[in-house]
């Protein structure tokens, strides 16, 4: 596998919420440090087998930072860090008990299809953002 960049959104590529998330990162990324694969991807299995090597139906998103996977609310707050303000100011919410925070979490994650919606195939990135998805050619 080639050298990784360093700040990896892994995400469910056929979730409208999660496809609008990737959209509004992109948007609020001024640093351009974010890149993005699905977790449909065969990239994504490649970088996750090691924390998931059961898994590849995750109810998650997986943020992937400097060699270290995170997931659910950590996974957010940590991304809406690397935003700037005013969505760097949510990493306040990493006070509220992980516990808390994940059952909230994961009660949008088990709606999110039949709140939001679900596509018939994965979100292919335009040309302009092709540099941005690591993996979308495999």
């Amino acid at each position: 596998m080639t050298s990784l960049p360093n700040h990896i959104i892994f995400f469910d590529g056929v979730c409208n919420l999660c496809n609008s998330s990737v959209n509004f990162v992109i948007r609020r990324d001024k640093r351009n440090i974010f890149h993005f694969a699905s977790l449909q991807w065969p990239i994504a299995r490649q970088v996750l087998k090691k924390n998931y090597p059961d898994g590849n139906d995750f109810q998650t998103i997986l943020y992937y930072e400097n060699g270290k996977v995170f997931e659910k609310s950590t996974a957010v707050l940590r991304i809406a860090r690397q935003l700037g303000y005013p969505w760097k100011a949510g990493y306040v919410f990493m006070v509220i008990p992980k516990f808390i925070r994940d059952s909230i979490y994961m009660f949008i994650s088990r709606n999110r299809y039949k709140w939001f919606g679900k596509r018939d195939e994965c979100m292919i990135p335009s040309p302009e953002l092709k540099n941005k998805f690591p993996g979308s050619s495999l």
